[in-house]
């Protein structure tokens, strides 16, 4: 059977999800329509209702499903504007993320060096420091890139009385901000170590991060009573195939090739907002990048600033 693939079309009749005036305003269709992204729209089969159930909940990944691009990108320019990260490990970032996308793919020795790489980068600064310049790059960075399409949906859910949350290896202060401004119910991120206010180059629990995402969503549902066979997952990567396939209703949105080539032989949902030159960006680009390390992602502006 073919996969369900849309470019930002939903039915949502029929479902009891929200009042008129509500679906009106947050269908994913129109609000994809008016931004221009939307080329066009196929038709959805068999697609599930998003209506009230106490036991169900969503989650979402956020670097190129809630938002066009990598918020640890953005949260790693803001820092470097303001004179935050020298040089040196500027550059050592980006030869261990060169080993990372190039040589070792998920090599959990590579993972763990570009890491340690990523959170040399803020040891030492204040919670308060990176908090103010989440706060900041939201307003003018994040806020505009954020997918209309992914955003009506997440809205869908929560009109259903649905816990929604985010789930995502950036950053635990800018994905509780990211929550907090959309209006969803909360986010889980990858958590640095604090102590007297400051972090110490250390993570709590590790990256979350492919399996880690599944078992923390497990916990989730164990603590809150979700029953994940009724619950929602929406992912651009197929790093999140465990996330995707421990609910009843996984969406591919903005998959990258592998996760399209699995959400097609498994008859999953698949929603794509991009259009045609971007989906070719980011399948040349992988998406696993925005979840690989926060030192990595400055690759771009480490040579735009030494051009200058």
């Amino acid at each position: 059977m073919a996969a369900q693939i849309t470019v930002g079309a939903m039915d949502t009749t029929g479902g009891g999800t929200a009042d008129e005036e509500t679906q009106q305003r947050l269908t994913p269709d129109q609000a994809t329509q008016s931004t221009g992204r939307r080329k066009a729209a196929a038709k959805v089969v068999n697609e599930p209702r998003i209506g009230p159930d106490p036991q169900a909940a969503a989650f979402f990944d956020l670097d190129n499903t809630m938002i066009q691009g990598a918020s640890m990108f953005y949260l790693a320019k803001g820092l470097y504007a303001r004179d935050i990260f020298p040089r040196k490990a500027i550059l050592r970032a980006l030869w261990l993320q060169l080993q990372f996308r190039f040589i070792g793919g998920e090599n959990p020795d590579h993972i763990a060096e570009a890491q340690a790489a990523s959170l040399s980068l803020i040891t030492g600064l204040s919670v308060e420091q990176i908090t103010s310049v989440c706060e900041e790059i939201y307003e003018d960075t994040i806020a505009p890139r954020i997918w209309p399409g992914t955003r009506a949906i997440a809205q869908l859910h929560l009109d259903a009385g649905h816990q929604v949350w985010l789930v995502t290896a950036a950053p635990k202060e800018i994905a509780e901000l990211i929550a907090s401004r959309l209006g969803i119910t909360g986010a889980l991120g990858t958590r640095a170590a604090v102590v007297d206010g400051c972090y110490t180059g250390h993570l709590e629990r590790g990256l979350l991060h492919g399996p880690a995402k599944a078992e923390a969503v497990r916990d989730l549902a164990e603590q809150y009573g979700f029953d994940l066979a009724r619950s929602f997952a929406y992912s651009d990567s197929h790093n999140d195939l465990p996330l995707l396939s421990l609910v009843g209703h996984p969406c591919a949105v903005n998959p990258d090739a592998e996760l399209l080539e699995h959400a097609e032989e498994q008859d999953w949902q698949i929603r794509d907002y991009r259009t045609g030159r971007k989906v070719a960006k980011a399948s040349a680009l992988g998406a696993g990048i925005g979840g690989a390390s926060l030192g990595a992602l400055l690759i771009g502006l480490a040579i735009r600033r030494q051009r200058k």
